[in-house]
């Protein structure tokens, strides 16, 4: 009899614990694009994630987030719509408040931003992690809990701090670029389900023993 794997659009795949919750069947923005089987745990309305989480995304910016990506409670993306001029004595954005003063909405049109924020596949993000605008936070990356990251950090990276460093990385660079290529995340879900040890537990051999064959 053939596995059946989880199913991702469901927005509580654990029933019994509310706090757990799928993002793809749940968010709405098109300018968010989540993967599937990407989950978010808190204890207080996960379902609000995409206006509690992703803060003052006022766009055209994406946040793109992959698959299989573990977000502990209280991580929050924080997007260009947070930022505010510095190059006058004042940094306050008057023209948001109307009146007279949105006739100098240009003051604060087209203010710099960093691009699109972009999360890999199997990423772990750790409780109260807060991503700057514009980051890229590579495939297999981990941010230790209250980590601010403010730059890139590359694929299987661990980072921690305020402002995130890089502390260490899972693998080398001739098995990351193994585990790049094999891409686990983008296999069907019946084989992924029929080699989940493996995926879990399982040696970058293993891994590469296990993969598909292409057609």
């Amino acid at each position: 009899m053939p596995a059946i794997p989880a199913d991702p659009t469901v927005v509580h795949p654990m029933p019994e614990q509310p706090r757990v919750v799928l993002l793809r069947p749940l968010l709405t923005s098109p300018l968010i694009e989540v993967g599937e089987f990407t989950y978010y745990d808190d204890p207080n309305d996960p379902t609000a994630f995409e206006t509690r989480n992703v803060l003052y995304h006022y766009g055209p910016e994406r946040l793109v987030i992959g698959k299989f990506c573990a977000f502990a409670e209280g991580v929050r993306f924080i997007m260009n719509g947070a930022n505010h001029r510095m190059d006058g004595p004042s940094t306050f954005p008057f023209p948001i408040l109307g009146g007279s003063w949105a006739e100098h909405i240009d003051l604060i049109a087209g203010l710099p931003g960093r691009g699109d924020t972009v999360v890999g596949n199997d990423v772990w993000l750790g409780n109260g992690t807060t991503v700057m605008p514009g980051v890229r936070i590579g495939h297999g990356a981990i941010t230790a809990t209250g980590s601010v990251v403010v730059d890139d950090v590359p694929d299987y990276g661990i980072v921690g701090g305020n402002p995130a460093r890089l502390i260490r990385r899972r693998y080398g660079d001739e098995d990351i670029a193994r585990l790049l290529a094999l891409a686990w995340w983008d296999w069907p879900l019946e084989h992924l389900t029929e080699h989940l040890r493996t995926i879990m537990s399982g040696s970058i051999d293993d891994l590469e023993a296990a993969a598909p064959v292409p057609r």
